[in-house]
């Protein structure tokens, strides 16, 4: 398995992906011999979550899996050890293939949303073309940002002396955006002139949480809305939360004779949980061309959503005012 490693400053995280191909009828064989790695790779200084991605539509057979340290040398120490050694001969019977895997290196990113995805994208570039495939880099990005769901992007330039890939990762907000874009004519026109500048590359998804892994973008806040457009949001969805909490729930308290700081703390959990698992994922959908900040680029867009959340806003206190009277 040959170890892809990307230079970073010292003491921030490494993430390494791994990608193995299961043979048919052994996934259950495979999901038992994982959860043995997991118990190994937690006995590791610097270890700090795993994850695991089950083949998606059109993936065969192909499972991601993600391990995260504190530091390059910690994730170096679990790649060159005997323990690993051991469970990868023990496992090589179940799979398919050869396993890749890319090793990530830099700071630690603020959490993602749940329901994102992403694309690990490896490229073997031609010597002496590095700067082209920087530049055609650019232009992919610019591309990708004209693509409904897309929420941004990080390059990881090879080590010297170590190997020659140039690994990219980028982020969509469903798996049917990002497959939107793999499928694309505008991709395909691109990769084919980027054929000039690498002789080979490889494709991997990944769902969900990992997506949280990166910060995707040159700072480590880029892919985070400015704090007062988190703000517009949250109220707007929690303000007809709690009206209609208070409107139900708040009134069945009430006459149960439950005392009030009871029915607060009840009133409270109900509400963050509605925001978290319902209110909020629609909100961060509906608003992404104003929130995700690749999308938000015009002083016209920013102006347009906040129009529309206060537009919003007004309706909540109209229809509430004429409701309750």
């Amino acid at each position: 398995m040959g170890v892809r490693a990307i230079r970073a400053p010292a003491g921030d995280g490494a993430t390494v992906v791994t990608s193995q191909k299961v043979r048919e009828g052994r996934e259950d064989d495979y999901q038992r011999w994982q959860e043995r790695t997991n118990r190994a790779v937690r006995a590791f200084d610097g270890f700090e979550g795993t994850e695991m991605y089950p083949p998606g539509v059109g993936d065969e057979r192909a499972w991601v899996v993600v391990f995260r340290f504190s530091r390059i040398d910690q994730l170096s120490a679990w790649l060159d050890s005997g323990e690993r050694r051991e469970l990868l001969t023990e496992g090589r019977p179940l799979f398919d293939g050869t396993p890749t895997q890319e090793v990530l290196a830099g700071a630690a990113p603020p959490p993602a949303r749940e329901e994102a995805v992403t694309a690990v994208v490896s490229h073997h570039v031609r010597p002496g073309r590095e700067g082209d495939f920087a530049r055609w880099q650019d232009k992919v990005l610019k591309a990708q940002g004209r693509f409904p769901g897309f929420m941004g992007t990080e390059s990881f330039k090879p080590v010297e002396g170590i190997q020659d890939n140039w690994v990219v990762v980028f982020r969509f907000d469903t798996r049917e955006h990002l497959d939107e874009w793999l499928a694309s004519g505008v991709r395909a026109k691109l990769l084919a002139e980027g054929e000039n500048y690498f002789s080979a590359y490889d494709v991997h998804k990944v769902g969900s949480a990992f997506s949280g892994w990166f910060r995707f973008g040159g700072g480590a806040g880029d892919s985070v809305p400015p704090n007062w457009k988190q703000a517009m949001s949250v109220v707007l969805a929690l303000y007809p939360t709690v009206m209609v909490l208070n409107l139900t729930v708040g009134y069945e308290l009430n006459d149960i004779g439950l005392p009030g700081y009871l029915g607060l703390f009840i009133g409270n959990v109900l509400s963050v949980s509605i925001l978290t698992w319902f209110l909020m994922p629609l909100v961060n959908r509906a608003l992404a061309f104003w929130l995700v900040p690749p999308r938000a680029r015009s002083v016209r867009v920013h102006a347009t959503g906040a129009a529309l959340v206060v537009l919003c806003w007004a309706l909540c206190i109209l229809v509430f005012g004429l409701t309750t009277g």
